[in-house]
C-alpha cells in the first residue's frame, strides 16, 4: 500500500517531496487554480461549511474522511492507485509487454492530447453547474452537488499532475489552458460540445450527472486499461469518486418521477404542470437531450483514431480482461451505416468499431437505471414508460451526424423533424417552465422543493434533516 501524505500543501501519495521541480511547478499552478476555482466555482457558498468527504488513502476501506469544510480550503490532492506488480500490457500490438513508466516518444502527442481532453472536462462540468447553488432543492442535493463540484476539481488536478510529470514544458503550457477555456464561451471553449451545453436548472444537473458522467465512468475505465501506468493508475481511484456522482443522478432522477407520480394522483386529469410538478413527458425529453448529447462523447462509430489507440495499447476498452480477443485484429462488428439514403448493416474492423464497442457497454448501463425509475412509475399507478432513444437519434457526431432520425431510430425527413422534434425535445416553453419551478431554494434542514420527493436516507449515517451545508445568513 503506497503511503499517502496530507500534512503537506499538496496531499499525495506519489512521493511529490522527492522531485523538487514537480513540486514547485503545482505548487505554483494551485494559486491559479484557487482563482479558477473562486471565479468560476459554486457562486455565492465560498465561505460556507459543507459536510464533504475528501480523498485521504487509495484503501479502498476509509479511503475518504467527512466533515465540514469551506470549499476554497478543500484538501485537493493527487491519488494514485497503487500499482499492479509485473503488470503487462493487455491488449493491442504490445500486448504482454511490460507497462510504461514513462511515455514513450512515439505516443507523446497522442497521449498528451488523451490526457488534455479527460482533464478539460473536469473544470467545465463546474463552470457548467456553478449557479445551481442558488436553486437548489434541499440542503442534501446542495451537498451533493457540491461534492461532485470538488471531485471534479480533483480530478483535474490528477491530470494536471500527469501534465507537469510527464511532459515538460507542453505539458505545464497545457495545465494552465485549462484554467483558461470556460464552459459556453464562444472564444475559448471547452474542448467537447456536452461541457459547453447550459445546465440552468436541476433536472439538467441530475441528466448530466447520470448520463454524461457514466460517458465518464466508461472514458476512465477504458484509460485505466492503458500501457501508460501513470495514467492508469490515476483513472483507476478516479473511478472510486466518479460512482458518487452517477449516484446523485440516478436518485436525483427517480426522486423526480417519484414525486411526478404522486403529484398525478392529486389532479383528476392527472395533470402534473397544474400541481406544480414536472410531468414525465417533459422528463423524457430531457432524458433524449441529455442522452443524445451524451453518446456523441464517445466519438465516431467507425475511428481511425480508436484503432490507433487500441493498436498501440493507449486506451483499450471497458474491463478489458472480461473480452476474450484482446488483439482484435481479425474480428469484425457489425454495425447499421447510413448509405445513399437508407440504413445498411455491414460488418466493420473490430479495432475501428472500437467507440461503438464502448458505446454498447455504456447503453445498457443507462437502461438499468431507466429500468429503476419506470418501476418506480408503475408503483405510483402511473401509465407511462421512460425510453432510451436510438443512438442514433439527435446526433452531431459520427456516422449519423447532420441526418434526421426519431427516437426509434427510423430516417425522417427534414420536414418531419421540424414538425416533431418539438415532442421528442424539450422546447424553449419546456425550459422556461422546468427553471420557473426551481427559482427558489430550500436551504432549511430537511426541508425539500415541492417538485421532487426526499431521498431514502441521508449521508453517512447522518438524517436526511442533517445540515449538510450551513450559512446561517440565509
Amino acid at each position: 500500500m503506497s503511503s499517502v501524505v496530507n500534512d503537506t500543501r499538496i496531499p499525495n501519495n506519489v512521493d511529490l517531496s522527492s522531485d523538487k521541480k514537480l513540486q514547485r511547478a503545482l505548487e505554483e499552478w494551485q494559486p491559479n487554480f484557487i482563482k479558477w476555482w473562486g471565479a468560476m466555482g459554486p457562486e455565492g457558498f465560498q465561505q460556507d461549511e459543507v459536510f464533504l468527504r475528501t480523498a485521504i488513502s487509495v484503501d479502498h476501506e476509509g479511503w475518504a474522511n467527512f466533515d465540514y469544510v469551506r470549499m476554497p480550503e478543500y484538501r485537493w490532492g493527487i491519488f494514485l492507485a497503487d500499482p499492479v506488480a509485473d503488470r503487462t500490457i493487455g491488449f493491442g500490438d504490445e500486448m504482454g509487454k511490460p507497462v510504461w513508466q514513462q511515455v514513450p516518444g512515439e505516443h507523446r502527442n497522442t497521449l498528451r492530447r488523451l490526457i488534455v481532453t479527460q482533464g478539460d472536462t473536469e473544470p467545465a462540468s463546474v463552470e457548467q453547474q456553478r449557479l445551481l447553488g442558488q436553486t437548489c432543492p434541499s440542503l442534501y442535493d446542495l451537498r451533493n452537488l457540491f461534492q461532485v463540484n470538488v471531485e471534479e476539481g480533483r480530478h483535474l488536478w490528477a491530470m494536471v499532475y500527469l501534465l507537469h510529470s510527464h511532459f515538460g514544458r507542453d505539458g505545464r503550457e497545457e495545465a494552465e489552458a485549462l484554467l483558461e477555456r470556460r464552459s459556453g464561451d464562444p472564444d475559448k471553449p471547452r474542448i467537447l460540445g456536452t461541457f459547453n451545453e447550459p445546465c440552468p436548472e436541476w433536472l439538467s444537473f441530475f441528466m448530466f450527472t447520470y448520463f454524461t458522467d457514466r460517458d465518464g465512468k466508461y472514458q476512465l475505465l477504458a484509460l485505466a486499461e492503458s500501457a501508460f501506468d501513470p495514467l492508469s493508475r490515476t483513472t483507476r481511484f478516479m473511478l472510486t469518486e466518479e460512482a458518487h456522482h452517477m449516484f446523485v443522478g440516478e436518485t436525483g432522477i427517480l426522486r423526480v418521477v417519484q414525486r411526478s407520480a404522486e403529484l398525478a394522483k392529486l389532479d383528476p386529469n392527472g395533470d402534473v404542470r397544474k400541481q406544480g410538478g414536472v410531468d414525465l413527458p417533459t422528463i423524457q425529453k430531457y432524458l433524449n437531450y441529455w442522452y443524445s448529447s451524451s453518446v456523441d462523447l464517445f466519438g465516431g462509430e467507425v475511428s481511425s483514431n480508436a484503432a490507433s489507440f487500441f493498436a498501440s495499447g493507449l486506451k483499450g476498452r471497458a474491463k478489458e480482461a472480461g473480452h476474450e480477443d484482446h488483439v482484435a485484429l481479425n474480428g469484425t462488428y457489425r454495425m447499421v451505416t447510413p448509405e445513399g439514403g437508407a440504413l445498411v448493416e455491414r460488418d466493420v474492423a473490430l479495432r475501428s468499431a472500437m467507440n461503438e464497442v464502448l458505446r454498447d457497454e455504456y447503453v445498457a448501463d443507462c437502461q438499468r437505471g431507466v429500468d429503476k425509475w419506470n418501476r418506480a412509475i408503475a408503483e405510483g399507478g402511473v401509465d407511462f414508460e421512460l425510453k432510451i432513444p436510438s443512438r442514433r437519434f439527435n446526433r452531431n457526431v459520427g456516422l449519423y451526424a447532420g441526418m434526421r432520425f426519431n427516437p426509434a431510430g427510423e430516417l425522417i425527413t427534414e420536414e418531419a423533424w421540424q414538425a416533431q422534434s418539438g415532442q421528442w425535445l424539450p422546447t424553449e416553453a419546456d425550459r422556461a417552465y422546468v427553471l420557473s419551478l426551481m427559482t427558489k431554494p430550500v436551504y432549511e434542514p430537511g426541508k425539500m422543493a415541492h417538485w421532487i420527493a426526499p431521498p431514502k436516507q441521508g449521508i453517512k449515517g447522518r438524517p436526511v434533516d442533517f445540515e449538510y451545508v450551513r450559512h446561517d445568513a440565509r
